[in-house]
């Protein structure tokens, strides 16, 4: 009867625990805005087991909790808490660690990494270092809630806000709305780095990427 007993609480707690990993990766990808077969395709895994992961129909295994925590900027003991305790400490990223997060503009040819992370699935605010190469399509359009932050640091483009294009180059900023299309109009010196910021108020959700 004992053994029966512990059997059954070791069923009950890994059964929370796929609900916790669940709720924690659907939160995310939809913060995010990412599809299941974006996330499944960035995380290296089936469509069918990210679906039963985020219905917690399945406890999934280190390797695929660290490639989804990869995928969505985090990390796996993130993925592994309860909401309601995680703490919102400070966060050191040194030069180089930023994750490598999957958005929509990486089938793009552009790169992003996340200097902050770990912040719940409603986010106030989303740095990201964006590199742009000669692989990347000049013309990408984005739109999303919130105000962007744009600071050039190495390269030069041209930046289409709406109706109007902006000359930036290294020390150049640009606030701009980011429900209004927006992207690179041309690129003028390859690579083109630099920190986009979006800042969201209370009633919007972190649900797009920066471009």
């Amino acid at each position: 009867m004992l053994r029966e007993s512990k059997k059954s609480i070791g069923r009950a707690n890994e059964s929370g625990m796929a609900q916790r990993v669940g709720r924690n990766v659907r939160g995310l990808r939809q913060a995010q805005g990412l599809t299941l077969s974006e996330l499944a395709g960035g995380a290296g895994i089936s469509l069918a087991m990210l679906s039963r992961v985020e219905t917690g129909d399945v406890s999934p295994s280190l390797e695929t909790l660290a490639a989804l925590a990869e995928a969505l900027g985090t990390s796996a003991s993130a993925l592994l808490k309860d909401e309601a305790a995680q703490q919102s400490d400070a966060q050191l990223v040194k030069k180089g660690e930023g994750l490598e997060v999957v958005r929509r503009g990486t089938g793009r040819g552009h790169t992003y990494h996340l200097l902050a992370s770990d912040r719940g699935p409603r986010r106030a605010f989303e740095p990201f270092l964006v590199t742009l190469t000669s692989k990347s399509e000049i013309f990408p359009e984005f739109d999303h809630p919130g105000v962007e932050f744009i600071h050039i640091l190495e390269g030069s483009l041209r930046y289409r806000h709406g109706p109007e294009s902006y000359l930036l180059r290294p020390g150049d900023s640009l606030t701009f709305r980011g429900d209004v299309p927006h992207g690179p109009d041309k690129l003028l010196k390859l690579p083109v780095r630099m920190l986009s910021i979006i800042i969201y108020s209370g009633a919007e959700a972190a649900r797009d990427e920066p471009g």
